[in-house]
């Protein structure tokens, strides 16, 4: 397994290999990540003298809503048919680090701790035996929501959008599977979240066939596949944490825009 972090030093953005606990410059075989990549030579100090920023800029930012059945149990709704899917603008992106700015007005604003696929071939169509041909890697996001917006309303759309409601990070782990992997969200050093994989009701390789028979996915597209039991509500100050079994730990400070 690799980790691959997209990375700031000095002026300049790169990305690097984190293999076998060493940290190397990532060399690329053509303009992008996803044509392949070769490990050059090391960062001394490793990530240290590096400010890590969202692995990937998704075109296509896309979530799954009420996904997890410990999450359902918890607000009290029947399991969906069929996924219920949305997006994100790019916008919403957020970096490893920076904060998550509460909107003036929007009252209560929930973390939502996920494990999301980041798409690494043009994916028109894929037959579920297929979809993990088509997952580059996996990596963590707070799909950050205005709960109060959301409850008001009958899309997801205005309470997902805001800007720095999407953190994703820090690293894109490949070579994975479907195998379970824990979720976990952490506020100020208390554990909120805690489940796995297990407990989707629509698994990634589900999640991949369903969303490409509607469009087509690119390389660096962005499925986040739903969050489990224990959301709850964030106040400026508070410090986030999401936890993706073998991807690390996505921090975030919180505070109130300005």
């Amino acid at each position: 397994m690799d980790r691959l972090y997209r990375v700031g030093r000095n002026g300049e953005t790169f990305y690097v290999v984190e293999r076998a606990g060493r940290v190397h410059r990532l060399q690329m075989r053509g303009r992008t990540i996803f044509e392949g990549y070769e490990v050059g030579e090391p960062i001394h100090g490793g990530l240290a003298g590096c400010t890590v920023l969202a692995p990937v800029r998704p075109g296509k930012f896309v979530c799954v809503g009420l996904n997890y059945r410990d999450h359902a149990a918890e607000m009290k709704k029947p399991l969906p048919p069929e996924p219920m899917i949305f997006f994100k603008p790019s916008t919403a992106v957020l970096d490893p680090g920076a904060s998550i700015l509460l909107p003036p007005g929007v009252g209560r604003v929930d973390y939502e701790a996920e494990l999301a696929v980041v798409i690494g071939r043009h994916a028109h169509r894929v037959p579920r035996a297929r979809a993990w041909d088509y997952v580059f890697g996996i990596t963590a996001v707070n799909d950050v929501t205005a709960r109060d917006i959301q409850s008001k309303e009958i899309q997801y759309t205005r309470a997902k959008s805001f800007d720095t409601f999407g953190p994703i990070g820090p690293c894109i782990a490949t070579g994975l599977n479907g195998t379970t992997r824990a979720v976990e969200c952490w506020v100020n050093g208390a554990k909120r979240q805690s489940s796995t994989t297990e407990q989707l009701i629509f698994p990634v390789d589900f999640l991949v066939e369903y969303v490409t028979f509607v469009m087509t996915l690119e390389p660096g597209d962005v499925i986040s596949t739903g969050t489990p039991s224990g959301v709850g509500a964030l106040a400026a100050g508070d410090v986030v944490s999401v936890k993706v079994d073998g991807v690390g730990e996505l921090t975030n400070p919180v505070a109130n825009e300005a």
